[in-house]
C-alpha cells in the first residue's frame, strides 16, 4: 500500500500581530510591538504550502484559532458587550490583553504529536493536542486545536483523538516541536524520538538556568502511553540544557529529521553518544544518516538566526531528500556555505528550496514551525476531509479569502478595535464553510 508524508500548514489568522510574548524565543521578543502584515503573513504561509504540492508533495491546510480570544477575557472578569470586554482589558490589563490576541496556532509543528498506524498498538493515527502550558497566550489552544484536529481527521475507523496533557507544569507538552520519527519508509515501524528539556518530579537533575525547558519527560511519557507505543520503537532525549539557555526553546530549532536522516546540531541533546546509539539500535533499516553541523561551521546564535534546523526535510516523489528553508539561510554566508557543500556529501538530501516566511520568521518561527507531520496510507488519505488538502482550486479559493478578509497592515493599537473582532469571526465564519470542518469555534457553538 503506498505510503505518505502529508505536511498539515497553520493558516496565519486574520489577526497575526506581534507582541513579542515568548520568553525564551529571541525572534519573538526582537520584534515586540512591531507593526505586522496579516494578509502577507497567510500569503506567503499559502504560498509554500502551493509550491509544495507542485513538487508533488501531499499538503494539507489547518484553520487558526480565533483571537482576540474575547471568551478568555470574559473568564478573568471583564464584562459587557464584546467591544466593551477589549477596552477595558486593553486598558486595564494591557499584558494579558497582548496575550490574549496572540497569533502563535500559526505554529503548527505545536498543535499536536501524531504517532501514524504503523508504530501504534491499535493500528490507527494517533493525535494528542500540545497542552502549551509554558506560555500562558499558548495555553488557550489546546481545546479548539482538538476541533479543528478532529474536523480534519473525523473517521474514527482510521484516527484516534486523545484530550491534551493535565494544564499543569508537571505535564508541560509542546507537541511535534519536541517530537521526531525516523524510518526506513513512512509506512513501516519507525523510532519515535521524544526530546524534553527537564523532569519534572526530579530536581536533582540538570536543567537550564536562563530560559524555560517547556517539554518534561513525564509529559513524553504520557504521550508514548497514550499512542500505544512500545519501548521497542520509542527514544527519549534530552535536550542540552545550555542550549535551551541560547535561545533553542524547542528542539525543532536545533534538530530536524525525516525518514532515515536526522540532522542536527553538535549542541543539541544531551549525551548525544548513548542517544544516537539507542536509535541506531531500534531502527529498522540498513542505511541510517546522522548529519551533524559543527559549531565550527555554524554556530548555535547563526543556527538561531537563520533557523537552519527549523527547516523542512522533505521526500520527493523521486525519492531525493530537500530542504525547505527560510530566505534567511540563504542570506547568511555560514549557512548557505554549509548548504552549498551538504547537497555534494553522501547524504540522501540532494537539493534545498529557499522560502520566504519572514512574517512568520519575524514572530519566532520557520517552515518547521509552520507544519504537522502527519505520515498516512492510502486509506487514511482517503478518510481525511479532502476540502483541508491543497489543490490549484483550494489554492485559488483561500488565496480569495485571504485577499477579501485580511487587513495589510496591524499595529497594536488596532487589536482592541470591535470591528476587528467582526472582521475575524466574519472570515473564520466563511473559512470553516471553505474546509467543511464543522463548527470548531466558540462563537460559532453559541446556543
Amino acid at each position: 500500500m503506498k505510503q505518505f508524508e502529508v505536511n498539515f500548514d497553520g493558516l496565519v489568522g486574520p489577526t497575526h500581530n506581534y507582541a513579542g510574548l515568548s520568553f525564551g524565543n529571541v525572534a519573538s521578543l526582537s520584534n515586540a510591538s512591531a507593526s505586522s502584515s496579516p494578509k502577507q503573513a497567510a500569503i506567503q504561509g499559502l504560498e509554500k504550502m502551493k509550491a509544495l504540492s507542485d513538487m508533488g508533495m501531499v499538503q494539507g491546510v489547518l484553520a487558526p484559532q480565533e483571537r482576540p480570544d474575547i471568551y478568555a477575557l470574559r473568564r478573568l472578569g471583564f464584562t459587557g458587550s464584546d467591544a466593551r470586554v477589549l477596552e477595558e482589558a486593553a486598558k486595564h490589563a494591557p499584558a494579558i490583553f497582548r496575550a490574549c490576541c496572540s497569533a502563535s496556532s500559526m505554529w503548527t509543528a505545536n498543535a499536536a504529536t501524531v504517532s501514524p498506524s504503523a508504530d501504534t498498538a491499535d493500528g490507527k493515527v494517533h493525535f494528542t493536542p500540545a497542552n502549551l502550558t509554558n506560555k500562558y497566550h499558548r495555553s488557550l489552544e489546546p481545546e479548539v486545536t482538538g476541533r479543528i484536529l478532529k474536523g480534519t481527521f473525523a473517521d474514527s475507523k482510521h484516527f484516534s483523538h486523545h484530550t491534551h496533557l493535565p494544564d499543569n507544569e508537571h505535564f508541560g507538552d509542546e507537541g511535534a516541536a519536541n517530537h521526531t520519527r525516523l524510518c526506513s519508509e513512512y509506512g513501516k515501524p519507525g523510532v519515535e524520538i521524544f526530546v524534553y528539556g527537564r523532569y519534572a518530579f526530579d530536581d536533582s537533575k540538570s536543567a537550564p538556568q536562563k530560559y524555560p525547558a517547556r517539554q518534561t519527560f513525564e509529559a513524553s511519557q504520557a504521550i508514548a502511553r497514550l499512542h500505544g507505543l512500545s519501548d521497542e520503537n520509542v527514544v527519549y532525549i534530552q535536550q542540552n540544557p545550555d542550549v535551551i539557555d541560547q535561545g533553542v526553546f524547542h528542539n525543532d530549532v536545533i534538530s530536524v529529521g525525516n525518514q532515515n536522516v536526522l540532522f542536527y546540531h553538535e549542541q543539541a541533546f544531551a549525551n548525544t553518544d548513548n542517544a544516537l546509539a539507542e536509535i541506531r539500535q531500534k531502527f529498522e533499516g540498513d542505511e541510517l544518516h546522522f548529519i551533524r553541523v559543527d559549531t565550527s561551521a555554524v554556530s548555535v546564535q547563526e543556527a538561531v538566526k537563520t533557523y537552519l534546523f527549523n527547516t523542512q526535510i522533505i521526500t520527493l516523489p523521486n525519492g531525493e531528500m530537500a530542504i525547505i528553508a527560510p530566505t534567511e539561510c540563504r542570506d547568511s554566508e555560514a549557512v548557505s556555505n554549509y548548504l552549498d557543500s551538504l547537497v555534494t556529501l553522501n547524504t540522501p538530501i540532494k537539493q534545498v528550496h529557499y522560502f520566504d516566511v519572514k512574517q512568520s520568521m519575524r514572530n519566532g518561527g520557520g517552515p518547521a514551525c509552520l507544519r504537522l507531520r502527519v505520515a498516512l496510507n492510502e486509506q487514511e488519505l482517503t478518510a481525511v476531509n479532502q476540502n483541508t488538502l491543497i489543490n490549484d482550486a483550494q489554492f485559488e479559493r483561500l488565496h480569495k479569502w485571504i485577499e477579501k478578509h485580511y487587513r495589510d497592515e496591524l499595529k497594536e493599537d488596532d487589536l482592541r478595535d470591535p470591528q476587528l473582532l467582526i472582521e475575524s469571526r466574519t472570515a473564520l465564519d466563511e473559512l470553516t464553510q471553505i474546509l467543511k470542518i464543522g463548527s470548531v469555534y466558540p462563537f460559532q457553538r453559541e446556543v
